[in-house]
């Protein structure tokens, strides 16, 4: 039974029935799909230092966005990073995919390595988007994450998957 729809999620109450054969009342929040991507840059990556409402903090994070009906995560990935970060790049290397908290929804995070950055204004940031762009050394990077600096957790996991080709 849907309890609740908005612009950009639906949230249903259910009855679950698990391979054990036990039922149980689930609530899942189905927010679609996103992709979230880590540009990658002579010295180190661009992140972004980002106001999160829910939080009620900055954080440090991966340019992401949430994928339009009929967009292909390639497709949101050039489209997001131009957004929030203001650049393009001229190679995504596809990194496989996340769920970001499987208990109570079911969304996927498309991850990418951006690389061959140029600046570009093509998109704006939405306006609800409180965005300062930096420029972080690998070394202040992984130095942040050990220090719970950076906390956010699509983030965390590009720094690991693109800690081979970086």
């Amino acid at each position: 039974m849907e309890i609740y729809r908005g612009r950009r999620l639906w949230i249903e109450r259910s009855i679950a029935r698990f391979p054990n054969g036990i039922e149980a009342e689930k609530v899942t929040v189905h927010p679609g799909s996103a992709v979230a991507i880590l540009p990658v840059t002579p010295t180190g990556y661009k992140l972004l230092r980002q106001y999160r409402y829910a939080v009620g903090q900055y954080i440090y994070e991966a340019p992401a966005g949430t994928m339009e009906d009929g967009e292909d995560p390639l497709e949101t990935a050039h489209r997001e990073l131009i957004e929030e970060a203001g650049v393009a790049a001229t190679t995504m290397i596809p990194k496989g995919f996340i769920y970001t908290t499987p208990g109570y929804t079911d969304e996927k995070i498309y991850l990418f390595e951006a690389r061959g950055l140029s600046p570009s204004h093509e998109y704006e940031k939405d306006a609800d988007e409180v965005i300062e762009v930096m420029d972080v050394t690998k070394d202040r990077v992984d130095a942040m994450v050990r220090n719970g600096t950076i906390c956010d957790a699509k983030t965390i996991c590009l720094i690991h998957r693109c800690m081979e080709t970086a």
